[in-house]
């Protein structure tokens, strides 16, 4: 299938690239002339992403479809006037011809301008037109920060339907104009084949594109691969990441729906280890995201994103490290209760103590007091953090228990938690007077979702932690449950920080960009 790569990019920014037809970048002993003579030239048909921005870096992260050699160069200007040159990379079929580098040294709170070109390795001549992407850097001083977040993209069988604008969410994402963009989870849908027709109550039907990847539930390295190579065919997403930079964790369904170390896979797949299915789709998903290696353990997903003196981001892993989805009822803290898991809760204590920023946005993938059953249909079983008791904490409430009163002890101020995971948007205020625990200073909870998926909900809430709902909107009992993206009930959350007074407004959105519900959120000092 032809695929025609489409950005925002500003003809003027254009033009800037067109004027640098004699660039000449001399790497790995290949000089590339601004035209190639070759018939045939190395294509990036999944576009540009950019990703784990600081102060100081950015990924960068591009695919060819051929064996070839990826030069990339960044600029702080829009002509690339003194561009500066990175290593060049190359291109294999070990990765499916997806690169990523991250590039240290950048300048902070800067614009940066970055193209990359690919050089056909069997042909010196065949050179692809450059492509370019940009992002800005976090700053080192007090300025204002725009972000948004969500989850969920392509699930439930709704795919892309170019005649209905494809992914339109993510064109009206891109019209804030954020810094960077936090996708907390359900990133693919790993184990959600779609059909080319999908009948709509309207008596219209939806049409999806339909890959061979999408056509079964992923088990080979290839068939995860395709399912982050599908998202990318949408124009609406490839503008959007060739702008703004994606700071992605993951869920479940990049590898299959509740997935936890002790799942069983079901009559769908033929591969029946667990363990050989999420190998494979974690190597897609490091391989497909602009996710940061982290050196120490290079398939990790948690880690701290800096950015400035407002604001710290923590991104937790609620699913490599849990016990088995089960009663979560257990007396104490055990592999069978693990949610996070002791190394990673250890970790989060002590980044988020050790943090200065005014704001700690605590990206979690999955909510902490709405019940979703591992079973859904006999209600059994727990996939999430709660239990459905309206109890004292216990099975996996403990380990937040614990970390809600070492936030209180330690005097931690303004956490808040972003989330998705369960297809409506949501705004949660925890309220200890309200709780059966109560040993936790009082904060905020908000969930959005889903970017391009079917609309669920709403859920249950379970009142060990006190949450009160404090706007919710999701489908009614007339409408049903899993709405197409033609609904309209699609989300986003759009987080603003006002340097001057350090206020955080958050504002949940649908799909239209309009403001369902915002609040302001006072900076409390420690």
């Amino acid at each position: 299938m032809a695929i025609t790569i489409q950005s925002n990019l500003s003809r003027r920014r254009f033009l800037g690239t067109a004027a640098t037809g004699a660039l000449t970048l001399a790497a790995g002993g290949l000089a590339l002339p601004g035209y190639s003579r070759a018939a045939s030239r190395p294509q990036m048909p999944s576009g540009l992403q950019s990703g784990d921005i600081g102060a100081d870096r950015g990924v960068m992260w591009a695919r060819a479809d051929r064996l070839s050699r990826c030069f990339i160069e960044w600029s702080t200007t829009e002509s690339f006037k003194d561009a500066h040159r990175l290593p060049a990379l190359d291109a294999l079929p070990e990765t499916d011809g997806a690169v990523k580098i991250l590039a240290k040294g950048l300048p902070s709170d800067q614009d940066i301008f970055w193209r990359a070109v690919f050089a056909d390795l069997s042909d010196v001549n065949a050179v692809s037109e450059p492509m370019i992407g940009h992002f800005r850097t976090a700053p080192t001083r007090k300025r204002d920060i725009s972000f948004v977040w969500s989850g969920d993209t392509a699930g439930q069988g709704w795919g892309i339907d170019e005649s209905r604008g494809g992914m339109t969410i993510y064109s009206t994402m891109l019209k804030h104009r954020p810094d960077f963009f936090l996708h907390s989870g359900d990133t693919v849908y790993a184990d959600g084949p779609i059909k080319e027709e999908v009948d709509l109550p309207d008596g219209t039907k939806w049409r999806n594109i339909v890959t061979p990847a999408k056509s079964k539930v992923a088990e080979t390295l290839e068939e995860f691969r395709g399912q982050y190579l599908y998202n990318l065919m949408d124009a609406n997403l490839r503008a959007f990441n060739a702008e703004v930079p994606m700071l992605a964790q993951w869920d479940d369904h990049e590898v299959t729906n509740n997935w936890s170390d002790s799942k069983v896979l079901g009559d769908a797949y033929t591969q029946k280890s667990i363990h050989a299915l999420s190998a494979n789709a974690t190597r897609a998903f490091h391989e497909m995201m602009p996710i940061a290696i982290t050196p120490q353990e290079p398939q990790r997903v948690y880690r701290k994103v800096a950015y400035g003196p407002l604001l710290d981001v923590f991104f937790l892993d609620m699913r490599t490290y849990r016990g088995p989805n089960g009663a979560n009822l257990e007396a104490e803290e055990g592999p069978v209760s693990a949610f996070l898991g002791p190394v990673q809760l250890a970790w989060l204590k002590r980044e988020l103590k050790a943090s200065r920023a005014t704001w700690k946005v605590i990206a979690a993938d999955m909510p902490l007091s709405l019940v979703v059953w591992d079973d859904y249909k006999n209600r059994q079983g727990f996939e999430a953090v709660a239990n459905s008791d309206n109890g004292q904490p216990l099975g996996r409430e403990l380990e937040f228990a614990a970390l809600l009163k070492f936030i209180k002890d330690e005097k931690i101020a303004n956490t808040v938690w972003l989330t998705a995971d369960v297809h409506y948007t949501a705004a949660h205020y925890y309220n200890p007077e309200k709780a059966a625990f109560q040993d936790f200073e009082p904060f905020w909870e908000f969930v959005s979702g889903p970017l391009h998926s079917g609309t669920f909900g709403p859920n249950d809430l379970d009142m060990t932690f006190g949450p009160e709902l404090r706007y919710v909107k999701a489908p009614s009992a007339e409408q049903g449950q899993n709405l197409s993206p033609a609904a309209g009930l699609q989300f986003f959350g759009h987080v603003r920080i006002d340097a001057a007074s350090e206020v955080m407004t958050v504002t949940l959105r649908d799909t239209a960009d309009a403001a369902l519900w915002s609040t302001d959120l006072q900076p409390r000092k420690a």
